[in-house]
Protein backbone atom coordinates (compact mmCIF):
# COMPACT_ATOMS: atom_id res chain seq x y z
CA UNK A 1 0.00 0.00 0.00
CA UNK A 2 1.48 3.42 -0.80
CA UNK A 3 0.38 6.28 1.64
CA UNK A 4 1.20 9.93 0.60
CA UNK A 5 3.87 11.63 2.59
CA UNK A 6 2.17 13.12 5.95
CA UNK A 7 2.28 16.52 6.54
CA UNK A 8 3.68 17.62 10.29
CA UNK A 9 1.23 19.22 13.03
CA UNK A 10 2.52 22.51 14.25
CA UNK A 11 4.41 20.27 17.27
CA UNK A 12 5.23 17.93 14.91
CA UNK A 13 8.11 16.42 12.85
CA UNK A 14 8.61 14.69 9.17
CA UNK A 15 10.91 12.00 9.61
CA UNK A 16 13.02 9.99 6.78
CA UNK A 17 13.03 6.63 8.43
CA UNK A 18 16.18 4.48 8.85
CA UNK A 19 16.61 1.91 11.09
CA UNK A 20 13.55 0.03 12.56
CA UNK A 21 13.78 -3.09 14.44
CA UNK A 22 11.78 -5.72 14.70
CA UNK A 23 9.84 -6.74 17.84
CA UNK A 24 8.05 -10.02 19.21
CA UNK A 25 4.68 -7.89 19.14
CA UNK A 26 5.12 -6.79 15.42
CA UNK A 27 5.46 -10.28 14.82
CA UNK A 28 2.88 -11.23 17.47
CA UNK A 29 0.08 -8.45 15.47
CA UNK A 30 1.09 -9.83 12.24
CA UNK A 31 0.53 -13.71 13.16
CA UNK A 32 -2.67 -13.50 15.49
CA UNK A 33 -3.87 -9.77 14.65
CA UNK A 34 -4.15 -8.93 18.33
CA UNK A 35 -2.67 -8.65 21.61
CA UNK A 36 -4.76 -9.01 24.72
CA UNK A 37 -7.31 -6.35 24.55
CA UNK A 38 -5.07 -4.53 21.40
CA UNK A 39 -7.20 -6.29 18.32
CA UNK A 40 -6.09 -4.98 14.64
CA UNK A 41 -9.29 -3.88 13.00
CA UNK A 42 -8.14 -2.24 9.77
CA UNK A 43 -4.45 -1.94 8.15
CA UNK A 44 -1.62 -0.86 10.27
CA UNK A 45 1.81 -0.27 9.76
CA UNK A 46 3.86 -1.80 12.14
CA UNK A 47 7.16 -0.75 14.33
CA UNK A 48 8.12 0.83 16.70
CA UNK A 49 12.27 0.55 17.31
CA UNK A 50 13.41 3.37 15.29
CA UNK A 51 15.30 6.25 14.75
CA UNK A 52 15.56 8.72 11.62
CA UNK A 53 16.38 11.93 10.18
CA UNK A 54 14.16 14.94 10.21
CA UNK A 55 12.84 16.47 6.79
CA UNK A 56 10.61 19.04 8.05
CA UNK A 57 9.49 20.45 10.98
CA UNK A 58 5.89 22.13 12.45
CA UNK A 59 5.55 25.52 13.36
CA UNK A 60 5.63 25.15 16.95
CA UNK A 61 9.62 23.09 17.18
CA UNK A 62 12.07 24.82 18.83
CA UNK A 63 14.87 22.57 19.48
CA UNK A 64 15.07 20.17 16.12
CA UNK A 65 15.84 21.11 12.30
CA UNK A 66 15.92 19.37 8.94
CA UNK A 67 18.62 16.62 8.84
CA UNK A 68 19.00 16.25 12.73
CA UNK A 69 18.98 12.62 13.16
CA UNK A 70 16.69 11.43 16.10
CA UNK A 71 15.55 8.04 17.82
CA UNK A 72 11.66 7.75 18.48
CA UNK A 73 10.11 7.42 21.86
CA UNK A 74 6.78 5.55 20.04
CA UNK A 75 4.14 6.46 23.15
CA UNK A 76 3.30 9.88 23.21
CA UNK A 77 0.72 10.82 25.74
CA UNK A 78 -2.54 12.56 24.02
CA UNK A 79 -3.70 14.17 27.42
CA UNK A 80 -2.06 15.84 30.52
CA UNK A 81 -4.07 13.81 32.90
CA UNK A 82 -2.88 12.27 35.94
CA UNK A 83 -0.16 10.16 35.25
CA UNK A 84 1.46 12.48 32.97
CA UNK A 85 1.27 14.83 35.91
CA UNK A 86 2.99 12.35 38.07
CA UNK A 87 5.76 11.52 35.47
CA UNK A 88 4.20 8.01 34.62
CA UNK A 89 2.84 9.12 31.40
CA UNK A 90 3.15 5.34 30.54
CA UNK A 91 0.35 4.54 32.29
CA UNK A 92 -1.71 7.39 30.50
CA UNK A 93 -5.06 5.31 29.34
CA UNK A 94 -5.41 7.57 26.13
CA UNK A 95 -1.83 7.11 25.24
CA UNK A 96 -0.94 6.87 21.36
CA UNK A 97 1.63 4.22 20.76
CA UNK A 98 3.12 3.01 17.42
CA UNK A 99 2.08 -0.09 15.85
CA UNK A 100 -0.92 -0.76 18.67
CA UNK A 101 -4.13 -0.50 17.12
CA UNK A 102 -5.47 1.64 16.07
CA UNK A 103 -2.07 3.76 15.75
CA UNK A 104 0.29 2.77 12.97
CA UNK A 105 3.62 2.21 13.58
CA UNK A 106 7.14 3.41 11.38
CA UNK A 107 8.20 0.76 9.17
CA UNK A 108 7.84 3.12 6.48
CA UNK A 109 9.75 5.71 4.16
CA UNK A 110 8.37 8.96 5.66
CA UNK A 111 6.89 9.32 9.24
CA UNK A 112 5.14 11.86 11.41
CA UNK A 113 5.97 12.13 15.63
CA UNK A 114 5.59 14.38 18.20
CA UNK A 115 8.46 16.52 18.43
CA UNK A 116 8.74 16.18 22.13
CA UNK A 117 9.16 12.40 21.87
CA UNK A 118 12.10 12.93 18.92
CA UNK A 119 14.89 12.89 20.73
CA UNK A 120 18.52 14.33 18.66
CA UNK A 121 21.53 11.48 18.40
CA UNK A 122 24.76 12.66 18.73
CA UNK A 123 27.55 12.23 16.42
CA UNK A 124 28.91 9.27 17.84
CA UNK A 125 25.77 7.26 18.28
CA UNK A 126 24.59 5.46 15.39
CA UNK A 127 21.09 5.07 13.73
CA UNK A 128 20.92 1.29 14.82
CA UNK A 129 21.62 2.08 18.61
CA UNK A 130 18.91 5.19 18.30
CA UNK A 131 16.36 2.21 17.31
CA UNK A 132 17.42 0.13 20.06
CA UNK A 133 16.66 2.54 22.64
CA UNK A 134 13.33 1.13 22.39
CA UNK A 135 14.09 -2.51 23.89
CA UNK A 136 17.03 -1.00 25.93
CA UNK A 137 14.47 1.54 27.42
CA UNK A 138 12.34 -1.96 28.49
CA UNK A 139 15.52 -2.69 30.63
CA UNK A 140 15.91 0.44 32.44
CA UNK A 141 12.80 0.64 33.18
CA UNK A 142 12.94 -2.88 34.66
CA UNK A 143 15.68 -2.78 36.79
CA UNK A 144 14.55 0.88 38.31
CA UNK A 145 11.44 -0.60 39.52
CA UNK A 146 13.65 -3.68 40.18
CA UNK A 147 15.97 -1.64 42.86
CA UNK A 148 18.56 -2.46 41.11
CA UNK A 149 21.96 -1.02 43.15
CA UNK A 150 25.30 -1.72 43.84
CA UNK A 151 25.98 -5.24 44.76
CA UNK A 152 22.87 -6.70 43.87
CA UNK A 153 22.67 -10.19 42.70
CA UNK A 154 20.18 -10.79 39.51
CA UNK A 155 18.31 -13.78 38.05
CA UNK A 156 17.18 -12.80 34.38
CA UNK A 157 15.27 -15.67 33.45
CA UNK A 158 15.05 -15.33 29.38
CA UNK A 159 17.70 -14.82 27.07
CA UNK A 160 15.98 -12.80 24.26
CA UNK A 161 16.37 -9.48 23.38
CA UNK A 162 14.85 -8.14 26.63
CA UNK A 163 16.19 -10.73 29.19
CA UNK A 164 19.87 -9.18 26.80
CA UNK A 165 19.06 -5.85 27.53
CA UNK A 166 18.25 -6.46 31.43
CA UNK A 167 21.59 -7.80 31.42
CA UNK A 168 23.18 -5.14 29.99
CA UNK A 169 21.42 -2.30 32.55
CA UNK A 170 21.35 -4.08 35.64
CA UNK A 171 25.28 -4.92 34.89
CA UNK A 172 25.72 -0.62 34.51
CA UNK A 173 23.54 -0.02 37.68
CA UNK A 174 26.22 -1.79 39.90
CA UNK A 175 25.22 -5.82 39.94
CA UNK A 176 27.87 -7.76 41.39
CA UNK A 177 26.61 -11.27 39.66
CA UNK A 178 23.52 -11.61 37.10
CA UNK A 179 22.72 -15.17 36.39
CA UNK A 180 20.59 -15.93 33.02
CA UNK A 181 18.60 -19.02 31.90
CA UNK A 182 17.16 -20.01 28.38
CA UNK A 183 16.72 -22.64 26.10
CA UNK A 184 18.92 -22.25 23.89
CA UNK A 185 22.77 -22.78 24.31
CA UNK A 186 23.60 -19.87 21.19
CA UNK A 187 21.19 -17.16 23.50
CA UNK A 188 22.87 -17.68 26.59
CA UNK A 189 26.55 -17.40 24.45
CA UNK A 190 25.09 -13.83 23.52
CA UNK A 191 23.80 -13.27 27.09
CA UNK A 192 27.97 -14.20 28.08
CA UNK A 193 28.84 -11.58 25.75
CA UNK A 194 27.11 -8.91 26.46
CA UNK A 195 28.02 -9.02 30.24
CA UNK A 196 26.00 -11.89 31.72
CA UNK A 197 28.43 -13.52 34.90
CA UNK A 198 26.55 -16.78 34.79
CA UNK A 199 24.05 -18.97 32.33
CA UNK A 200 21.59 -21.96 33.03
CA UNK A 201 20.49 -23.91 30.20
CA UNK A 202 17.26 -25.22 31.33
CA UNK A 203 16.04 -28.26 29.92
CA UNK A 204 13.09 -29.96 31.96
CA UNK A 205 13.96 -28.92 35.58
CA UNK A 206 10.85 -28.23 37.64
CA UNK A 207 10.41 -24.62 38.79
CA UNK A 208 12.66 -25.65 42.02
CA UNK A 209 14.90 -27.19 40.45
CA UNK A 210 15.75 -23.88 38.09
CA UNK A 211 15.41 -21.87 41.56
CA UNK A 212 18.00 -24.50 42.99
CA UNK A 213 20.22 -24.12 40.41
CA UNK A 214 20.21 -20.27 40.44
CA UNK A 215 21.12 -20.16 43.90
CA UNK A 216 23.78 -22.81 43.16
CA UNK A 217 25.98 -20.49 40.69
CA UNK A 218 25.42 -17.25 42.33
CA UNK A 219 25.91 -18.94 46.08
CA UNK A 220 23.34 -17.32 47.29
CA UNK A 221 19.27 -16.53 46.20
CA UNK A 222 19.15 -13.65 44.32
CA UNK A 223 18.04 -10.20 45.39
CA UNK A 224 16.48 -9.47 42.28
CA UNK A 225 14.41 -11.73 39.66
CA UNK A 226 13.93 -10.15 36.01
CA UNK A 227 11.06 -12.22 34.03
CA UNK A 228 11.60 -11.69 30.60
CA UNK A 229 9.43 -15.02 29.14
CA UNK A 230 5.64 -14.75 30.48
CA UNK A 231 6.23 -18.38 30.75
CA UNK A 232 3.92 -20.04 33.66
CA UNK A 233 6.58 -22.18 35.23
CA UNK A 234 9.58 -19.46 34.36
CA UNK A 235 6.95 -17.03 36.90
CA UNK A 236 6.81 -19.75 39.52
CA UNK A 237 10.77 -20.51 39.24
CA UNK A 238 11.29 -16.86 39.70
CA UNK A 239 9.22 -16.59 42.67
CA UNK A 240 11.09 -19.77 44.12
CA UNK A 241 14.17 -18.45 43.38
CA UNK A 242 13.83 -14.61 44.81
CA UNK A 243 15.32 -14.37 48.41
CA UNK A 244 12.94 -13.73 50.98
CA UNK A 245 12.18 -9.60 51.00
CA UNK A 246 13.60 -9.32 47.28
CA UNK A 247 11.96 -8.04 44.32
CA UNK A 248 10.39 -10.37 40.99
CA UNK A 249 9.69 -7.60 37.89
CA UNK A 250 7.56 -9.30 35.83
CA UNK A 251 8.24 -8.14 32.15
CA UNK A 252 7.47 -10.66 30.22
CA UNK A 253 3.73 -10.94 29.09
CA UNK A 254 2.22 -14.76 28.15
CA UNK A 255 -1.56 -15.90 29.04
CA UNK A 256 -3.65 -13.77 31.25
CA UNK A 257 -4.34 -16.26 33.60
CA UNK A 258 -1.18 -18.25 35.26
CA UNK A 259 -0.62 -20.39 38.47
CA UNK A 260 1.97 -19.11 40.33
CA UNK A 261 2.99 -19.93 44.32
CA UNK A 262 1.79 -16.73 45.30
CA UNK A 263 1.22 -17.86 49.18
CA UNK A 264 5.06 -18.63 48.82
CA UNK A 265 6.16 -15.24 47.97
CA UNK A 266 3.84 -13.57 50.57
CA UNK A 267 5.17 -15.36 53.58
CA UNK A 268 8.36 -14.61 52.39
CA UNK A 269 7.41 -11.08 51.41
CA UNK A 270 8.46 -10.82 47.78
CA UNK A 271 7.52 -8.19 46.08
CA UNK A 272 5.92 -8.61 42.67
CA UNK A 273 5.95 -5.89 40.14
CA UNK A 274 4.96 -5.48 36.89
CA UNK A 275 6.25 -2.85 34.64
CA UNK A 276 4.21 -1.39 31.55
CA UNK A 277 6.63 -0.21 28.45
CA UNK A 278 8.86 2.16 30.01
CA UNK A 279 8.82 6.50 30.77
CA UNK A 280 11.63 8.78 31.06
CA UNK A 281 14.35 6.57 29.88
CA UNK A 282 15.43 7.85 26.16
CA UNK A 283 17.80 10.54 27.77
CA UNK A 284 19.43 8.63 29.97
CA UNK A 285 19.89 6.14 27.25
CA UNK A 286 21.27 8.18 25.00
CA UNK A 287 23.70 9.85 27.66
CA UNK A 288 24.63 5.87 28.46
CA UNK A 289 25.25 5.54 24.52
CA UNK A 290 26.71 8.45 23.64
CA UNK A 291 29.36 8.01 26.93
CA UNK A 292 30.66 4.52 25.33
CA UNK A 293 29.46 2.96 29.14
CA UNK A 294 27.32 0.31 27.16
CA UNK A 295 27.51 -1.43 24.10
CA UNK A 296 24.24 -3.04 22.43
CA UNK A 297 25.76 -3.65 19.09
CA UNK A 298 25.86 -6.82 19.50
CA UNK A 299 22.40 -7.46 19.71
CA UNK A 300 21.69 -6.37 16.33
CA UNK A 301 22.14 -9.99 14.31
CA UNK A 302 20.57 -9.47 10.40
CA UNK A 303 19.93 -6.87 8.79
CA UNK A 304 17.54 -6.18 6.05
CA UNK A 305 16.12 -3.21 3.65
CA UNK A 306 12.27 -2.32 3.42
CA UNK A 307 12.08 -4.05 0.51
CA UNK A 308 12.41 -7.80 2.27
CA UNK A 309 10.22 -6.87 5.57
CA UNK A 310 8.45 -10.17 4.41
CA UNK A 311 12.10 -12.70 4.90
CA UNK A 312 13.09 -9.97 8.00
CA UNK A 313 9.68 -10.88 9.55
CA UNK A 314 9.77 -14.98 9.02
CA UNK A 315 14.08 -14.22 10.01
CA UNK A 316 12.69 -13.17 13.40
CA UNK A 317 9.85 -15.41 13.84
CA UNK A 318 11.58 -18.42 13.22
CA UNK A 319 13.73 -16.94 15.99
CA UNK A 320 17.53 -16.68 14.93
CA UNK A 321 19.60 -14.22 15.83
CA UNK A 322 18.86 -11.42 18.37
CA UNK A 323 17.59 -8.27 17.04
CA UNK A 324 16.42 -8.28 13.37
CA UNK A 325 16.50 -4.29 11.92
CA UNK A 326 14.97 -3.14 8.70
CA UNK A 327 16.84 -0.34 6.76
CA UNK A 328 14.08 2.16 5.55
CA UNK A 329 16.26 4.56 3.59
CA UNK A 330 18.52 2.69 0.42
CA UNK A 331 20.13 6.49 0.05
CA UNK A 332 21.63 6.46 3.37
CA UNK A 333 24.70 5.56 3.69
CA UNK A 334 25.67 7.62 7.13
CA UNK A 335 26.16 4.89 9.74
Amino acid sequence: ETRPIPEPGPNEVLLRMHSVGICGSDVHYWQHGRIGDFVVKHPMVLGHEASGTVVKVGSGVTHLQPGDRVAIEPGVPREMDEFCKTGRYNLSPTIFFCATPPDDGNLCRYYKHSASYCYKLPDNVTFEEGALIEPLSVGIHACKRAGVTLGSKVFVSGSGPIGLVNVIIAKMMGAAAVVVTDLSASRLQKAKEVGADFTIQVKNETPQEVASKVEGVLGCMPDITVECTGVQACIQAGIYATRSGGTLVLVGLGPEMVTVPIVNAAVREVDIRGIFRYCNTWPVAIALLASKRINVKPLVTHRFPLEKALEAFETTKRGEGVKVMLKCDPTDQSP
